[in-house]
Formats: structure tokens, C-alpha cells, sequence
């Protein structure tokens, strides 16, 4: 008697997506959990009615501008224009959480998908400076692509509805515009990716480096120069082969698994390359899944599903002509010399967007470290005490942590605040403001508050260089690093300029409430 496997084989000539959609929608899940886990617990700090950037503020200033609050909801598409209070921004994280929790688990249908991905638009669409980042926008069309992809009723692990082939192949759509759109920034970018050396600086200068990060930092510069290479054949030459038969398809989604792999290793990208791995899974049919699988689960899914009724025919379809009529400008994008990336020509839903990372590779790790002191008249270094963030690096002892694929939103933007000044981030200010005063929003993203028992006296913030000391050294430093100048001028709670910056930005009438 033949097993499930010879049954499958039968059908390889038509491949069969049942196992491939089983991976693809559990993965999804276990991102979107990930994901609505950091919205529950950084978004009253970040955008609560006392966080860095109030939500009220932002919706009162849209309002402002459009006319109405209908107004503000057609251009910004958030369930927050209900209700935007903190139990709202928290009940709204927790059940996308719950919901996510269930489609990990195996359970799922489009009405599952459909909630998960309007839930998590309202909360991009409000996170302001906060949720900026292209993997916010790639969920999200990652996610509305699900809807269409999971079955319309049917929860169960395996419905008896096949997978929607079409939207198969969106989802090597979205693969192809993510991996060529990242090569081709890189090519018209910074130099050192055309000659080979950008992996010299990329390990030290990442944001939120890994355990593993100086490892790779200190591997043998032609190694260095292979990885460059091969993030180009990843990026660059196989996204051509994912729309070739099998067995092409197949082994141009194992070399683009195994770079987003190594990725994943060596740095903290947030939850952006597990992101990445779901339309990867769609590179594969069921013929390459079944091998992994025991005799009996063969057996089981050797069932052949029902066929598609002509309404999901018809959907599947309608679909497949929306995201190529969106997909114009993306295409025209990717085409042009002035290329932009993680970019959406329709930004109200963030169905189809432009993508791209790592255009640019600094030459140094810039930190900036905010500093208290109970000092009358703090002169010494040793009058200061540092709070430390609890990805980027500050304790010069200290190993990089292990973050992804959790998001740290405060870390990041400090992190590309550190490469501008203090008039591109104005809400440290408000952060500053908050510290002095001894705000227990505030220093909870950080990962210890040095002044436990009462607020400091004065604040300030110091721009330091940091780089990877060689592994081994005496002092059993992680890290080493260089003062180079003053990020933010030393502040009192009393000070004229603070109060005026925060009356100016319309933050005072939060802290008063």
C-alpha cells in the first residue's frame, strides 16, 4: 500500500499549497503575537496620555487640519478615533494578542486574519514617530494578503477549501519587490556594498547589536567579503527563480531562507526577518514539506481537498488585479534612479509598498547616553550616573542582549537620533522633562533607573563612539568607547528653555493633568 507520499507525488504535476498555507498562517500568527505583545506593553509609555508623544495631542492636530474626526478617519484609518484612551490602546494590543495566540496555535479563518490585520492598521496609523519602520507597513500587507489566503469559514488547521494558488504567487510577489528593492537601494546606495566591505562596519554599527554581532564583526575580511556576495545572490538572484517551476523555486527559497537565517543571528532587526520568512514559505509546495512529515501525518494529508468554488475563484482573482494595478508605481519605483524605499503610494491602507534596508552602512556606532546627577554643581564625570537602554549599548561590560524578534521602539529611534541632533528628535525634550521629574513611564524604558528613590537634579545627554574591542581582551570589555561631544545641555526641572519647549510643543498640558 502506497503512503501519503506517493499520493502527493501523483498530483505533483498540479502542486498542492495545503502544508505550505499551514506554515505560512502559523508563522504569521506567532508574528502578529509578537508584535501586538510590543504594542501592549510600550504603547502607553510611547503614545498613552502621559507617554513621550500623546495620542491626543496627535489626533487633535489632525482633526485641526482635515476639518472633523470623519475627516481625520478617512485619511488615517484607526479604530482610535473612537476611543484613544489608555484602556483603549491597551485592550485593543491585548486582543490582537489573544487572536494572534489562536492563528499560531493552527486556528484561523479570514474573519480571524481580516481582524488581526485592521487592528494592528489602527495601531500603526496612530504610532506616530514610533511606528515608522517598513516591516510595520509589510505586516501589514502581509497580513491582508492572509485573509484572502486562509480559509473564508472553515478554523481548522487543514479546511477542506485548497489554498487560493493566486494568492500563492502574491505572496512571491511580495517577496520578489522586498529582495530586489533591498539589492537595488544597495546598489545605487553606499559604495562599500559594490566594493565588498560593507560587512566590516554593518556587525558594529547595527542597531541593537547581538550576542553574536562581534563574531561575525571580527570573522576574516574575504569571509566578510563572501557574506556580501552572497546577500546579493539572496537579494539580488534568486527572487528571479521563485516564479520558475519546483525544483528552481525551491532551492531559490532555501538560499533566501538561509540569508534571512543568518540574519536573524547576527543582529536584533526587530521581528523584520521572520516577517520576511512568510512569503518565503510560499516558495515551496507541498511536495517538499511532505518529506519532513511522519507516515501517518502523509497519510492524513494525502486527502485531496475540495476543489475552489467560483467565488473564491473570482476573489482570488479580483485580487491579483488590485495588487497589480497598485503595484505600478512600486514597479516604476523600483525602476527609477532616485528609488525611494519603505514607502506607500497608497498610505491609507498599506496594501502594496516599497521596501528596502540598509541603503547606507555607517563607519561608526553612535550612542547617545542620557545622564542624572544629584550634584549641586556636577563638573566631574563622576558626578553622573548613566541610565541605561536595554538594547543599545552603554555598560562598556555589558553583552549585547538578545532582543528580536521583540521591537524595543525607544532604542530605535534613539539609535538614528544619535546620527542627527536634538531639533530632529524634539521629543526628548519631553523625555528629559519627564526624567527630572522622576516619571515611572519614563524611566521604564530604560533598562534601570539609576535614581530609584528620588528624581535627579540635573539632566543631560552625551554623544558617545562605541566599538567591538577584540574578543579575549584583559578587561573583558564587550565594549569600548570615545565622549565626543554634548547631545542635549545639562537641565533643571526649573529651567526657562524646558518649560518654554514644552509649553511651545504642547506637551505641558499633559504633564498637569
Amino acid at each position: 500500500m502506497a503512503d501519503g507520499s506517493d499520493n502527493i507525488e501523483s498530483r505533483s504535476q498540479k502542486p498542492a499549497y495545503q502544508i505550505t498555507r499551514f506554515i505560512l498562517l502559523r508563522l504569521l500568527g506567532l508574528v502578529y503575537a509578537v508584535a501586538f505583545l510590543i504594542a501592549a506593553q510600550q504603547l502607553i509609555p510611547l503614545i498613552g496620555s502621559h507617554g513621550l508623544l500623546p495620542l491626543d495631542l496627535f489626533l487633535q492636530r489632525v482633526r485641526e487640519t482635515v476639518g472633523s474626526d470623519w475627516e481625520g478617519f478617512l485619511r488615517i484609518p484607526s479604530i482610535f478615533w473612537l476611543n484613544h484612551s489608555d484602556a483603549a490602546l491597551l485592550t485593543v494590543s491585548w486582543i490582537g494578542f489573544g487572536l494572534a495566540c489562536v492563528a499560531t496555535a493552527g486556528f484561523g479563518n479570514s474573519i480571524l486574519f481580516f481582524l488581526l490585520w485592521a487592528l494592528y492598521l489602527s495601531i500603526i496609523h496612530v504610532g506616530q514617530d514610533w511606528y515608522g519602520y517598513g516591516w510595520e507597513t509589510q505586516l501589514c500587507e502581509t497580513g491582508f494578503l492572509a485573509v484572502f489566503l486562509a480559509s473564508p469559514i472553515d478554523p481548522r488547521p487543514f479546511p477542506k477549501s485548497p489554498a487560493p494558488v493566486p494568492v500563492i504567487w502574491l505572496f512571491r510577489w511580495l517577496l520578489f519587490r522586498i529582495m530586489i528593492g533591498s539589492a537595488l537601494i544597495k546598489l545605487r546606495g553606499d559604495p562599500c556594498w559594490r566594493d565588498l566591505t560593507a560587512l566590516y562596519y554593518y556587525f558594529e554599527t547595527q542597531p541593537c547589536p547581538g550576542p553574536l554581532s562581534r563574531w561575525f564583526h571580527f570573522l576574516p575580511r574575504p569571509v566578510l567579503q563572501f557574506g556580501v556576495l552572497f546577500n546579493f545572490l539572496a537579494e539580488l538572484v534568486a527572487p528571479w527563480f521563485i516564479f520558475w517551476p519546483r525544483i528552481a523555486r525551491h532551492i531559490a527559497g532555501i538560499i533566501i531562507a538561509l540569508f534571512f537565517g543568518s540574519l536573524i543571528l547576527s543582529g536584533n532587526l526587530s521581528f523584520l526577518d521572520w516577517l520576511t520568512l512568510i512569503p518565503v514559505v510560499a516558495c515551496f509546495d507541498d511536495s517538499f514539506w511532505i518529506r519532513f512529515l511522519p507516515a501517518r501525518a502523509r497519510e492524513f494529508l494525502s486527502l485531496k481537498p475540495a476543489s475552489p468554488t467560483k467565488v473564491r475563484i473570482g476573489v482570488s482573482w479580483a485580487l491579483v488585479c488590485v495588487i497589480g494595478f497598485l503595484s505600478i508605481p512600486v514597479v516604476q519605483n523600483l525602476l527609477s534612479r532616485r528609488q525611494i524605499m519603505n514607502t506607500s503610494f497608497e498610505d491609507r491602507l498599506q496594501l502594496v509598498n516599497t521596501y528596502g534596508a540598509f541603503g547606507s552602512i555607517g563607519r561608526e556606532q553612535y550612542v547617545v547616553v542620557f545622564q542624572g546627577s544629584d550634584s549641586e554643581f556636577p563638573v566631574l564625570n563622576s558626578d553622573w550616573k548613566e541610565y541605561p537602554y536595554r538594547g543599545i549599548p552603554v555598560d562598556l561590560r555589558q553583552m549585547p542582549p538578545l532582543v528580536a524578534p521583540y521591537q524595543l521602539h525607544f532604542d530605535w529611534q534613539m539609535w538614528f537620533a544619535s546620527m542627527a541632533g536634538l531639533n530632529e528628535y524634539p521629543w526628548t525634550i519631553h523625555l528629559v522633562w519627564k526624567l527630572l521629574h522622576g516619571d515611572p513611564l519614563a524611566t521604564q524604558l530604560f533598562a534601570r533607573n539609576p535614581f530609584p528613590d528620588h528624581p535627579p537634579r540635573f539632566v543631560r545627554a552625551m554623544l558617545y563612539r562605541y566599538r567591538f574591542p577584540a574578543p579575549g581582551n584583559s578587561e573583558g570589555r564587550w565594549w569600548e568607547r570615545q565622549e565626543l561631544q554634548e547631545w542635549f545641555p545639562t537641565v533643571a526641572k526649573d529651567d526657562q528653555r524646558l518649560i518654554q519647549a514644552m509649553e511651545l510643543e504642547g506637551w505641558m498640558q499633559y504633564e498637569t493633568k
